[in-house]
């Protein structure tokens, strides 16, 4: 499966921001890459490079290539609400995204790896399709023979996060994603109204 799998640190430095979660080398460098770093002088971006580095950022944060995250365009697109607004509730409501937010897992990269390695149920059926969209009501937990795991016992005693959309049951080791979250509820800052006007173009 295609997927990035280069340098981290660079790309958060692109952005300016830890999009990939705590990041000990970002934090010692927090300015852009490149040899000239933080003396490089930038222009004024043009409209098309704010909206480009928007897309750019959304795919890096979510683990998506170009060809997937079209098509989600399209999906929500052609669905009721607000597309941008839509399309980002589509990039929350994948599967490795919901086991990334229940604690599961420390990163995005690493709740894929444990979907596509069958550690991960949708309602009792093992699911190993990372992109595999979740629905209100849906059950994920981890997979009986997997929850001695050690990389999963320790990202769920380490994880504090709680969102409103997602319960977790600890004892079980199984969430439920109650509903898709609204635009308020998604922390990650996107502005998806760049890409959908890079889109529209």
């Amino acid at each position: 499966m295609a997927r990035y799998t280069g340098p981290k640190t660079k790309i958060a430095r692109k952005f300016g921001e830890a999009i990939f979660g705590d990041d000990k080398s970002f934090e010692k460098r927090n300015y852009p890459p490149g040899q000239h770093g933080n003396n490089r002088r930038r222009g004024k971006k043009s409209e098309y490079a704010i909206q480009l580095m928007e897309k750019q950022k959304a795919k890096y944060t979510y683990g998506v290539l170009e060809r997937q995250f079209r098509n989600m365009f399209k999906k929500a697109t052609s669905a009721q609400g607000i597309t941008g607004e839509v399309l980002l509730q589509l990039c929350e409501s994948r599967l490795d995204n919901v086991v990334y937010r229940m604690g599961v897992s420390p990163s995005r990269s690493g709740a894929r790896q444990l979907v596509s390695h069958r550690h991960i149920t949708v309602n009792g059926e093992i699911v190993n399709i990372p992109s595999y969209q979740l629905k209100a009501g849906d059950v994920v937990g981890v997979r009986e023979k997997s929850k001695s795991l050690t990389a999963i016992q320790s990202s769920l005693e380490n994880s504090s996060n709680v969102y409103e959309w997602i319960t977790w049951n600890s004892e079980k080791k199984e969430g439920t994603y109650v509903s898709v979250p609204s635009r308020l509820q998604i922390p990650e800052n996107i502005n998806e109204q760049f890409i959908v006007e890079l889109y529209s173009k």
